[in-house]
């Protein structure tokens, strides 16, 4: 089943990169009491997600938190190290990088696919959701192949 607008976020285990290395955040407590712009997308360094993806959301990060977004989650099926990488070399400070190196919290939502024909494997889809408090407020899943509705600035429309 794929979460929808007004569920609860699954309470999985996501990593994210520290200062003394990788932590491990229950998405309870994460998202819990404030509202996230959160994206995900299938592979950190992947052509589009580091092309037009994570480059949208950094350079909207001021507009999204202008509209009450509190926190800029990005997140795929990599590891935390991968994650911490990729923002330090296209990000920002405006953008939080919680690695799904499972798959588990993707799974949990229903949300992933098989991206073995480009020898990657099990991935999660391209997406984005506002979550308020753990709950879905706005979910944008993208087809297979596009990138419209899961971008910093179909978000910035919804809000």
């Amino acid at each position: 089943m794929t979460i929808s607008v007004g569920d609860k976020l699954p309470d999985v285990t996501l990593i994210k990169a520290g200062a003394e290395g990788p932590e491990q955040v229950k998405a309870s407590d994460y998202f819990a009491g404030k509202r996230v712009a959160l994206f995900s997308v299938p592979g950190a360094f992947t052509p589009t997600c580091s092309a037009k993806h994570l480059p949208g959301f950094v350079e909207k990060a001021a507009d999204l938190k202008a509209k009450g977004v509190d926190e800029i989650v990005g997140t795929a099926v990599n590891d935390a190290f991968v994650m911490s990488a990729w923002n330090a070399s296209a990000g920002s400070g405006d953008i939080t990088m919680l690695a799904d190196g499972n798959g588990d919290f993707v799974e949990a939502l229903g949300l992933t696919m098989d991206a073995s024909g480009f020898g990657m494997g099990k991935r999660g889809q391209r997406f984005s959701m506002v979550i308020n408090d753990g709950v879905v407020e706005h979910l944008n899943v993208e087809e297979p192949g596009d990138f419209k509705v899961s971008s910093a600035e179909y978000m910035l429309g919804q809000l």
